[in-house]
């Protein structure tokens, strides 16, 4: 790989994301001796601009980043380095420099659990879900019974819009029912993981 490393400092930013969640973790900073030593050991180091030497991080806490892999940009001017983290990235102690949760997201459907939990949460009168909730676990698996009735009947027959809907109405009522015994889909999508190995 042919990198463009800054003329006036020798560094290249590198942006460490977890290969698992795909959440941005940190930025960081390598000269080509942080990047070769990177690679040989397998824990993302970076050269300190404070320290004004190499640092491979975790180094002090011991939540090191595991190295996956690095790929360069297309203009050969940034990196990013897929890692595994152990612990914390943040120094303040928070997963992320940004202070968020490194955590797998599932675009809508992670914003859907949410708005599922908010209705759990506040209740309020005119929620279909909140009123499941009020009913109870036996009311909310006899719906997800009846959802997956409902798909089967109509995955027999070739009218897509009506299994399209069948299926989100399914999906919907999982996800309700996954929050009632106390999970996310994460917790789903980890056992598929671990079965994938």
């Amino acid at each position: 790989m042919t990198l463009t490393f800054d003329e006036k400092t020798g560094l290249i930013p590198a942006i460490v994301q977890d290969s698992a969640t795909g959440k941005v973790l940190m930025l960081g900073y390598m000269n080509q001796e942080a990047l070769e030593k990177t690679r040989r050991i397998g824990r993302v180091t970076f050269f300190s601009r404070s320290k004004q030497r190499l640092w491979t991080k975790g180094e002090e806490s011991g939540n090191f980043l595991e190295l996956v892999s690095i790929s360069e940009d297309c203009d050969q001017d940034a990196l990013l380095v897929r890692a595994i983290p152990n612990g914390p990235t943040c120094h303040k102690g928070t997963d992320t420099c940004w202070g968020e949760e490194n955590a797998d997201q599932f675009g809508f459907l992670t914003a859907l659990e949410e708005v599922i939990r908010s209705r759990r949460e506040k209740a309020p009168d005119d929620s279909y879900v909140a009123s499941l909730f009020a009913k109870g676990i036996n009311k909310i698996a006899q719906k997800v019974g009846e959802e997956a009735v409902e798909l089967v009947i109509e995955s027999k027959d070739d009218a897509e819009e009506l299994f399209l809907n069948e299926s989100a109405d399914l999906l919907f009522h999982y996800l309700i029912l996954l929050q009632a015994k106390g999970y996310s889909l994460s917790d789903v999508v980890d056992i598929l993981k671990n079965r994938h190995r």
